[in-house]
């Protein structure tokens, strides 16, 4: 039997209620999903989920590990030839981390119905990784199916920042740039912040939205009080019942809770406007981070302020700190050099 997939949004004004792929056992996963994550992971799920069974064609109760393996063929065929591929993987098909995500969102749902013990599943088809056993070896972690290349994230010059900034039209505007950029919040961070999570005499902010749900207050910049303090006395309507911090300032909207999409169209403006290739939210953070530890600021601090649930993930950051690694590398030979020089000892 087979099983075609159709992706569904259920909508009530700017505020999605549902997604349904057009099957029981997956629109249920999709409500399990919506309930424990946020609405970008939701959304993703149900999108990969899609492109999945739009892929296998059969029910979930049919799906064998063979089907997982010709679905990862089908997602490392070349998409535009086979001479063009990526500079930064040299693949000609999506990239890993992408085919990786799409891999995780398959596990959790047949993971999700063997749990359940009713969906005619048992075992879960997605391989956790390939055996690397060898005779007289002890070596049980496998190697994983799709290797993800571990690429260096990207950040502004502090030229570029200036012009970003400059390019920025409102100070609500600027003051979600340098929440960003000052104090490392994720978009998502930023858009839910509340007026009540402001501790303007602390210059702190609480997260209450953190990523994995956790919650963390973090101090910023007083440049980003200043700017806030413009934004709240001259620019957002007092007609607003909402308790968001950042609003729609014109429009029909007006006063409603900025989106997602909305702080995009924001950025990619001042973007253009300021001549700069490429601007992201997360390549903001990634500013700030790295900014800091150049600084000297610690990395268990770093990752307090980052609210990285592991420090692994904050180590990225001594990478991109240049100034950091110079300096620790000239010390370090410097130490070198003074230890041959003794045991050279004088000329005979």
């Amino acid at each position: 039997m087979t099983f075609t997939p159709r992706l569904m949004r259920s909508e009530q004004g700017s505020e999605l209620l549902a997604i349904t792929l057009g099957h029981p056992l997956l629109d249920d996963y999709l409500t399990f999903v919506r309930a424990r994550a946020r609405i970008n992971t939701w959304m993703a799920t149900a999108y990969d989920l899609k492109v999945f069974f739009s892929v296998v064609g059969k029910e979930p109760s049919e799906v064998t590990a063979a089907d997982v393996f010709a679905f990862l063929r089908e997602q490392r065929a070349p998409r535009r030839g086979d001479r063009v591929v990526r500079f930064e993987d040299g693949e000609a098909g999506l990239a890993a981390r992408t085919i990786a995500r799409r891999l995780s969102s398959v596990s959790g749902l047949f993971a999700y119905l063997a749990a359940r013990g009713d969906a005619g599943v048992t075992a879960n088809p997605v391989p956790h990784g390939l055996s690397s056993r060898r005779p007289g070896r002890r070596n049980r972690r496998g190697v994983p199916l799709i290797r993800t290349p571990r690429i260096l994230p990207r950040v502004l010059n502090p030229a570029d920042v200036d012009a970003l900034l400059a390019a920025l039209r409102t100070y609500r505007d600027r003051a979600m740039v340098q929440a960003m950029l000052l104090g490392g919040l994720r978009r998502c961070e930023v858009l839910g912040l509340r007026l009540a999570d402001l501790k303007v005499g602390e210059r702190r902010l609480f997260v209450a939205e953190g990523k994995g749900g956790r919650q963390r207050i973090v101090p910023v910049s007083a440049r980003f009080f200043a700017t806030l303090g413009g934004y709240l006395d001259e620019e957002r309507p007092r007609t607003s019942s909402s308790d968001r911090l950042f609003v729609v300032l014109k429009g029909s909207r007006r006063g409603q809770p900025l989106s997602a999409a909305g702080l995009d169209e924001i950025l990619a403006g001042a973007r253009t406007r300021a001549g700069l290739e490429r601007v992201t939210c997360h390549q903001l953070r990634h500013t700030c981070f790295t900014r800091l530890r150049e600084a000297g600021m610690a990395l268990e601090a770093l990752q307090a302020q980052a609210g990285h649930a592991s420090i692994e993930s904050t180590r990225i950051y001594l990478h991109l700190a240049n100034e950091w690694l110079a300096d620790e590398y000239l010390r370090a030979a410097r130490a070198i050099d003074a230890q041959a020089a003794i045991g050279e000892g004088p000329s005979q």
